[in-house]
């Protein structure tokens, strides 16, 4: 018979991609500012993958978690460190959840530079539209802008 997984079994590998996630969205940030987006759009694939790992870790925890009689949620890994009184767990967690908050956080503001770089290109491409100008004809009303090609009758 297999040996129940701890709900801390994954929490070193968790600790271990945020981390690295971390550094991937410094470097995303840098390259953001830069405005390096060949290097920028050469992180996406790994840091979508180190978002899957992290979520299939986070599921293993989880359901260990299920499976030792507490909710499979953050709460319920709270609750379980409680009542484990393992210190060497409890500071993984909490550096866990500090590193989580502050990829958020990192995660926000890039968003936020994505959306200024978004801004100044929808500008830009708005800037390069030939302007629809208003021509009032002889009659006083408005012509359009465009060329006109009459119709000769033979």
């Amino acid at each position: 018979m297999m040996a129940a997984v701890s709900p801390k079994h994954s929490l070193q590998a968790e600790l271990d991609k945020i981390t690295t996630l971390l550094e991937v969205l410094k470097q995303e940030q840098q390259d953001l500012v830069a405005a390096d987006i060949e290097h920028l759009t050469a992180l996406t694939p790994q840091k979508s993958a180190l978002v899957n790992e992290m979520a299939a870790l986070a599921t293993v925890r989880h359901q260990a978690l299920a499976d030792a009689g507490y909710p499979a949620m953050e709460a319920g890994m709270e609750s379980w460190l409680d009542a484990q009184h393992d210190d060497a767990a409890n500071m993984l967690w909490q550096r866990l959840l500090d590193q989580t908050r502050a990829a958020k956080e990192l995660n926000r503001l890039n968003g936020v530079l994505i959306n200024k770089h978004l801004g100044h290109t929808q500008g830009a491409l708005q800037a390069l539209r030939p302007q629809q100008t208003t021509v009032y004809g002889p009659s006083g009303m408005t012509t359009g802008s465009g060329t006109r090609r009459g119709f000769i009758a033979g």
